[in-house]
C-alpha cells in the first residue's frame, strides 16, 4: 500500500485546513452584486475560522503587467493574494479592478504561446536527486483550496515540478481566478508547471456548469472577449504527460486506437481519403504514437468520427470489468478494465497511471470502485503497476442541492526520486468558511457528474 500523508499546516501565516459543514438552505442561483452582499454563503455554514483575516490590508491593485514582461514568482504571489482578497471583499462585477482586460490579454497570450507549442503528451524528465513532482487532480474553481494546496506542497521551484490534471473551472465560484493563477505560474516557470486539459476545459461544459456566466459577470461588456480568449487557451492545453518515463497522467485516462486505412485512389485523383478501418469496430487500446497525432485544438472533443482520442483521454473512466467498452453513462469516451491498465503499463514500461475526472458525486454511483472520501482511490492493482484516481477539490461540489454534503477531502500526490513511481498521498480538508459567493449555474437542476450529455450541442 502506498503511504498516505494527511497534510497539516505548520506555517502560522497560512490558512489552516478544516472541515466544511453543510448548508441545508441554499439560496437560488444568482450573481448580482446586491445578492452577493446580502445572501448567506451556499458553500458552507461552518463556524470554523480560516486563520487568514478577511479584513486584511487590500493589496496594491489593479495588478500591473511587468514593464519588462517577465513574470516572476513574486508577481504571481501578488496576483494570488489579490485574487484571494478580491474574492472576500469585492462583488464579482468589480473583478476588473483587480485584473484589467489589458493585463488579462497579455497573460493569456503569453500562456497560450507556451501551451500550443507543447506536444499532446508532454514528457517530463531531467530531474535532480533532490527533485520532486506534485500531481494535482480536479480543482473546479475552488480558489482558496488551491491556494492552500500550493502553500502546503510548497510553491513551484527549480527542484519542484507541478503537473495539473485539468478541470480548473466550472461548478466553483472562482474558476477564472483559479485558471489565471495557474496560467501565471506556467508563464513564470514554464518547465516546472504543466497544465493538462480536463473535460471541463471545453465550450459545452463551461456553458452548462458556470464558467461562461462567471466570466460574463466578472468582465461585463468585455466578458465575451475574455471568454473567447479562455476557450482559445483551453485548446492549447496538452492532453497527457509522462513523468520520468514511469508515470502516465491524464484527466480521464486511456483511449482507443482509431485505425485508418487509405481508400483506393480513383483514377485521375491525386489525393486519397482516409476512412475508418472496418476491422476497428472492435475496440482496441490506443498507442502513444496515435495520441501524439490526435488533433487537440477543438472546442469540444468529438464523440464520433476520426478524432476520437481527445474525447477518450478527457472523458473515459476505469471499470472493474475487463476490456474496452463505450462509456454509455457519459455518452462519450470509454470504460477500460484492469487488463487494459496492465497492457498499457507493460507496453510502455510504466508503473503508474494517475487520472482524475471523478469526484465524490460520480463515485457514489460506480459499483466496484472506491469512494472519494480521502481525495484518491487505487482502482486497479495489476502485475505491471497501479491505476490511481486523484481528486483535489475538497468538500465538492461547492454548491450542493442535497441535504447532506459529501465532505470529501481533496488530495495531491508527491513523486520522489529515484524512480518517481512510489506516490505519497497528501489528503487535506476544505478551507472554511469559504467566502460568500453565489453560483453561476443552476446547481439544483444541472446534470450530475457530467452524465447524459447533450452531444448534439457539442459539435464544434
Amino acid at each position: 500500500m502506498f503511504p498516505p500523508s494527511d497534510s497539516r499546516n505548520t506555517d502560522p501565516t497560512t490558512p489552516a485546513a478544516v472541515t466544511a459543514d453543510a448548508n441545508l438552505n441554499a439560496p437560488p442561483p444568482s450573481s448580482s452584486d446586491e445578492d452577493f452582499f446580502s445572501s448567506v454563503s451556499v458553500a458552507s455554514s461552518s463556524s470554523s475560522e480560516d486563520t487568514q483575516s478577511h479584513t486584511q490590508t487590500p493589496p496594491q491593485t489593479p495588478i500591473s503587467w511587468p514593464a519588462d514582461s517577465v513574470i516572476t514568482q513574486a508577481w504571481v504571489i501578488s496576483l494570488m493574494e489579490a485574487f484571494d482578497w478580491g474574492s472576500r471583499n469585492l462583488p464579482p462585477s468589480e473583478f476588473p479592478s483587480i485584473l484589467s482586460v489589458q493585463v488579462f490579454d497579455k497573460l493569456v497570450l503569453s500562456a497560450s504561446k507556451l501551451l500550443h507549442k507543447e506536444p499532446n503528451c508532454v514528457r517530463i524528465d531531467g530531474f535532480g536527486t533532490d527533485s520532486s513532482v506534485v500531481v494535482v487532480g480536479d480543482v473546479h474553481g475552488q480558489l482558496h483550496d488551491v491556494i492552500f494546496l500550493l502553500r502546503d506542497a510548497g510553491f513551484m521551484a527549480d527542484n519542484r515540478v507541478f503537473v495539473f490534471n485539468g478541470d480548473y473551472v466550472d461548478r466553483g465560484a472562482w474558476g477564472l481566478e483559479t485558471f489565471l493563477l495557474l496560467l501565471a505560474w506556467k508563464v513564470s516557470m514554464p518547465h516546472k508547471v504543466y497544465l493538462l486539459r480536463g473535460n471541463h476545459e471545453s465550450k459545452y461544459c463551461t456553458s452548462v456548469y458556470g464558467f461562461e456566466k462567471e466570466v460574463l459577470t466578472k468582465y461585463g461588456d468585455k466578458g465575451k472577449h475574455v471568454y473567447r480568449k479562455c476557450l482559445g487557451c483551453f485548446e492549447g492545453l496538452p492532453l497527457a504527460s509522462i513523468i520520468a518515463g514511469r508515470v502516465y497522467t491524464a484527466h480521464g485516462g486511456l483511449f482507443r486506437s482509431v485505425a485508418t486505412t487509405p481508400s483506393k485512389r480513383s483514377k485521375g485523383k491525386k489525393t486519397r481519403k482516409l476512412i475508418l478501418n472496418p476491422e476497428s469496430s472492435s475496440l482496441v487500446l490506443g498507442s502513444l504514437e496515435e495520441l501524439s497525432r490526435a488533433r487537440r485544438t477543438v472546442l469540444d472533443p468529438p464523440w464520433e468520427g476520426l478524432n476520437l482520442i481527445p474525447g477518450d483521454v478527457l472523458w473515459s473512466d476505469p471499470s472493474m470489468s475487463p476490456g474496452l467498452s463505450p462509456n454509455k453513462e457519459r455518452g462519450i469516451g470509454l470504460l477500460w478494465g484492469p487488463d487494459c491498465t496492465d497492457e498499457f503499463l507493460k507496453k510502455y514500461n510504466l508503473k503508474l497511471i494517475i487520472r482524475s475526472h471523478e469526484g465524490p458525486d460520480a463515485r457514489e454511483k460506480r459499483s466496484g470502485l472506491g469512494g472519494m472520501d480521502e481525495g484518491y482511490t487505487i482502482d486497479h492493482v495489476v502485475e505491471s503497476g497501479k491505476l490511481i484516481t486523484l481528486f483535489s477539490a475538497p468538500d465538492y461540489p461547492q454548491f450542493q442541492a442535497t441535504e447532506e454534503r459529501f465532505k470529501n477531502k481533496g488530495a495531491y500526490i508527491v513523486l520522489n526520486p529515484p524512480n518517481f513511481d512510489a506516490p505519497v498521498f497528501h489528503s487535506f480538508e476544505a478551507i472554511t468558511p469559504r467566502p460568500k459567493a453565489n453560483p453561476f449555474y443552476d446547481f439544483e437542476d444541472v446534470i450530475d457528474s457530467d452524465e447524459e450529455l447533450d452531444l448534439a450541442s457539442m459539435v464544434s
